[in-house]
Formats: structure tokens, sequence, C-alpha cells
């Protein structure tokens, strides 16, 4: 089964937020909720850089280990998703996760705030899929439609990838070398742990 990722190629994004508003609009967001944002580091000096950030789906994801209800579950495709009935909004997953991707719905006092949202991969929740609850606590549901994520699908200069693990990697790898950055590359030696003349 394949392992579904994000990758925002950073000498790509521009910084337009489609992606932000193509979330927020295909799954409702409420007002103040961001499921998915874009950082831009270095702002106005040489080597500025843009990278759109949600939820990365981690392989031993820090939200779930300190979940006190395990509300937190893998899919088959590695995805991380969460059950909003077994959340009690406590906020250790806003806490422990290094992507700030769980967030309140609401701003107000401590237990007020309702329960936790983040990014689904557009893969719903753990209700029945196509559903009409389904929808109304997680978004609409792409992956069971045979689809990707609409964020990556509506990155007009493809700065942001979606899908299999390894095609991205494949992807990633390819520009870079086309670039002829190699291993120069910002994070090439963290995502594939090895150098590479060009």
């Amino acid at each position: 089964m394949a392992r579904l990722k994000f990758l925002c190629d950073s000498d790509r994004c521009i910084e337009c937020n489609a992606c932000v508003t193509a979330c927020k609009n295909e799954h409702e967001v409420p007002w103040g909720i961001n499921r998915r944002r874009v950082v831009t580091l270095n702002d106005g000096n040489p080597g500025e850089r843009s990278i759109s950030m949600a939820c990365m789906h981690c392989t031993d994801a820090p939200c779930a280990a300190v979940c006190p209800v395990s509300c937190f579950y893998g899919t088959a495709d590695s995805l991380v998703l969460h059950d909003k009935d077994l959340c009690i909004g406590c906020g250790y997953c806003f806490y422990a996760c290094p992507f700030g991707a769980p967030q309140y719905p609401r701003i107000g006092n401590f237990g007020g705030r309702g329960k936790m949202d983040k990014c689904t991969y557009c893969a719903g929740g753990p209700q029945q899929d196509g559903t009409p609850v389904e929808y109304l606590q997680y978004g609409s549901n792409r992956i069971a439609e045979g689809k990707l994520p609409l964020c990556a699908e509506m990155c007009s200069t493809k700065a942001l990838l979606a899908g299999d693990g390894d095609i991205i990697a494949d992807i990633y790898r390819e520009r870079v070398q086309m670039r002829g950055f190699g291993s120069g590359a910002w994070g090439w030696r963290t995502a594939y742990k090895q150098e590479l003349t060009v």
C-alpha cells in the first residue's frame, strides 16, 4: 500500500495561498481556522522561501503519542486522522505537533474552544464514506473518490505535491537534478539521507 505524503517545493512556491483557499472552500472550514497555511522564511531578505504547511501525517505522530483518549488513528495509506467524537479538546496535540496542524475551531476559554480540527488529507473521518455526517465533521472525502487533496491539485506552480511518497520523492529528486543544485538543495540531506553529485 502507498504511503500518502505531502511535499512542498520551496523553490516553486510563490505564496499565492491558493492551497489555503481551496482547502477552506472544499471543506467549509470555519472562519479563523486554517488546516493549511503558507509560511515564509527570511521574508524580504535574500534566500526568502515560502512553504505550504499542514499536517504532515507523520510515521510516529507526536499528536497521537500525547492524546489521552487515543482519538488519533492511522489508515492503510499511512494517514494520521482523528475522531472528533472521541476528542475532548484538551489541546495536548496542539502543543506536541511541530507543524501546528491541530487547531481549536473557536477562540475562548479552555473547555469552550471545541474539539480539535486538522488536515484530513481530504480523506474524511471514521464515519462511513460520503455521508452527510462525515462531511459536516471532516469535509469532503476526495480520497474515497480516487482523487488527491484539492490543495495540491489547485497549486498553479505544482510546488505542493501530494500522493505516494516514493513517487513524490522521485519527482522532487528529478527537479533538483534539473536545477543543478544537487546535494546543496534545501532539505536534501534530511529528505534523502544521501549526497548527490551532479
